[in-house]
């Protein structure tokens, strides 16, 4: 192995070990549910998730993007951290 691949991949480690260096700017991903698979996307800030409670609740959030949040917290700035429909309106 060339020992620029070498310096390469201890770099790409250390960065592994600091996921607060990445923000996604958006996201899609299919999420296997208990019932069913949805899609959950993050855009910017903005949450979206093809499961009928996200659509149906007025704080707009749903189990499946708040597991998504507890994930990525690291990666992801406070807006898209915490954010709901009515922390998004104001």
């Amino acid at each position: 192995m060339q020992s620029s691949m070498i310096g390469k991949i201890e770099k790409a480690h250390r960065y592994a070990e600091e996921p607060e260096r990445i923000r996604f700017r958006s996201l899609e991903a299919e999420f296997r549910g208990s019932h069913d698979a949805y899609t959950v996307r993050l855009v910017g800030d903005a949450w979206d998730c093809s499961c009928n409670t996200f659509a149906s609740q007025a704080v707009g959030t749903c189990s499946h993007v708040m597991a998504m949040q507890q994930i990525l917290s690291s990666m992801l700035p406070d807006s898209a951290r915490f954010r709901t429909a009515d922390a998004g309106s104001s």
